[in-house]
């Protein structure tokens, strides 16, 4: 039995009628007895209580340019103090972070640092903002929360990088002080949720919609093209819609390419033709910001001015070689960019 001392006491739970825990933080509301774990690896039942075993137990720090989450219209340029946890609760079988997502934390090598401590290395290392990234952290909520706050006192700003896979209520506290996001938006069918991440796509989409409406976050969308799995140009075609008639048409969209992995490297990479097609058809249905990833493409790596069209922010991969903005300000015309610049 583990110490219950070592972890921190968990949000987003309550007892059932058959003396087990359950977990409310995401849809998948994992029902767990007494010294399991759920879904995700890092929430457990330790003496009738549940605890987050991850929280202040990072598996590693790294210093990102903020392009990498990926983020373009969010401080272009600049770089972001990244980390992660162990443990996701998706379980895509194409996972490119799977040796973390998919590591409990007494099989990783993890570290440990409090949410002062994280600010503090912030500071140390000038980087403005702060990635909670990796794996999923939706399932560290609560380091998520004290982190983000010291660090907004600190005036230094907060990224989720995640799949958006987050229960209606335990959302509001996570991403409270969050200033920025990353969501994976990982296809455009429940069958390949279901199939291929043992998840849902409402769930995902009613954050979307959440994060538009009623937050002041600033966020932008990725998609992973996996060949014959998620992209045709029908599935393309109804969720680039989706986007414009739910989110509008100023949300920038990523199409990055997929590369063989985990449970899934029999597919073929994704061939630079598709996220071409795929870019077009973003930009028919009037998505003003598509951008490319994973593969070289100097137009799919520029920001583009929506009114005069001239390249704005140009990068080479996850290098700004230009910039045409003035106080988030075409440069050229003067129309304003939609962003954190």
């Amino acid at each position: 039995m583990l110490s219950q001392s070592k972890y921190h006491l968990a949000k987003w739970w309550k007892h059932t009628e058959n003396q087990k825990i359950l977990c409310t933080l995401c849809p998948r509301y994992c029902t767990i007895g007494e010294g399991q774990a759920g879904f995700c690896f890092i929430r457990q039942n330790i003496n009738n209580k549940l605890y987050s075993i991850g929280y202040g137990r990072p598996t590693g720090f790294a210093i990102d340019p903020i392009e990498k989450k990926p983020l373009n219209h969010f401080l272009p340029g600049s770089k972001i103090l990244s980390f992660g946890t162990a443990g996701c609760n998706l379980g895509c079988k194409f996972c490119q972070n799977w040796s973390i997502s998919k590591a409990k934390l007494d099989s990783t090598n993890s570290l440990f640092a409090t949410p002062e401590k994280v600010v503090e290395l912030a500071k140390k290392y000038s980087t403005p903002s702060i990635a909670f990234t990796y794996n999923d952290p939706i399932i560290f909520g609560e380091y998520v929360i004290d982190i983000s706050k010291i660090a907004r006192q600190e005036k230094i700003k907060t990224v989720m990088v995640t799949n958006g896979y987050i229960d209606k209520e335990a959302r509001k506290e996570v991403f409270e002080f969050i200033d920025g996001a990353n969501v994976d938006l990982k296809a455009f069918t429940e069958k390949f949720y279901h199939k291929l991440t043992f998840s849902h796509l409402e769930p995902v989409l009613d954050t979307l919609v959440w994060l538009k409406k009623e937050t002041n976050v600033w966020f932008e969308i990725t998609t992973l093209l996996i060949p014959d799995e998620n992209d045709s140009e029908d599935e393309i075609n109804k969720m680039c819609g989706w986007i414009v008639e739910n989110l509008g048409d100023e949300i920038p969209l990523h199409f990055t390419a997929f590369h063989p992995d985990f449970k899934m490297v029999d597919k073929k990479r994704t061939p630079g033709e598709t996220l071409f097609k795929a870019r077009e058809i973003a930009i028919k249905h009037g998505i003003k910001f598509c951008y490319l990833g994973n593969v070289w493409d100097e137009i799919g790596h520029t920001t583009f001015c929506p009114n005069c069209k001239k390249g704005i922010i140009k990068r080479s991969w996850h290098d700004l070689i230009e910039y045409n903005l003035i106080n988030g300000f075409c440069k050229y015309c003067n129309y304003k960019i939609t962003g954190i610049f």
